[in-house]
């Protein structure tokens, strides 16, 4: 029997429950992700940040489920902070 973290656990357990629904237009909503991390990765300054390892470990995971890498995940959400898309709570 395979064991699963506590994360990976509560994950299927959604998945089998029905909370995850897939949109009718998978492969244009797919399409319009790429396109945006695309948009996303023209390379001006290289920088160094720490993340702690569970997050990175996370983000990982996350950006295989979607089939794109980490650090155009990173990039793109810096980019859609910045550019006002999305806000932080404070």
């Amino acid at each position: 029997m395979q064991k699963y973290t506590s994360e990976e656990s509560a994950l299927l357990d959604a998945i089998e429950a029905g909370e995850f629904k897939s949109v009718d237009n998978l492969k244009d909503e797919l399409a319009k992700a790429k396109q945006a991390a695309k948009n996303t990765i023209t390379k001006n300054k290289n920088i160094n940040i720490r993340i702690s390892e569970s997050d990175i470990a996370k983000l990982k995971a996350r950006s295989i489920e979607v089939g794109i890498p980490y650090q155009t995940i990173v990039s793109a959400l810096i980019h859609n902070y910045t550019t006002g898309k999305i806000k932080l709570e404070a």
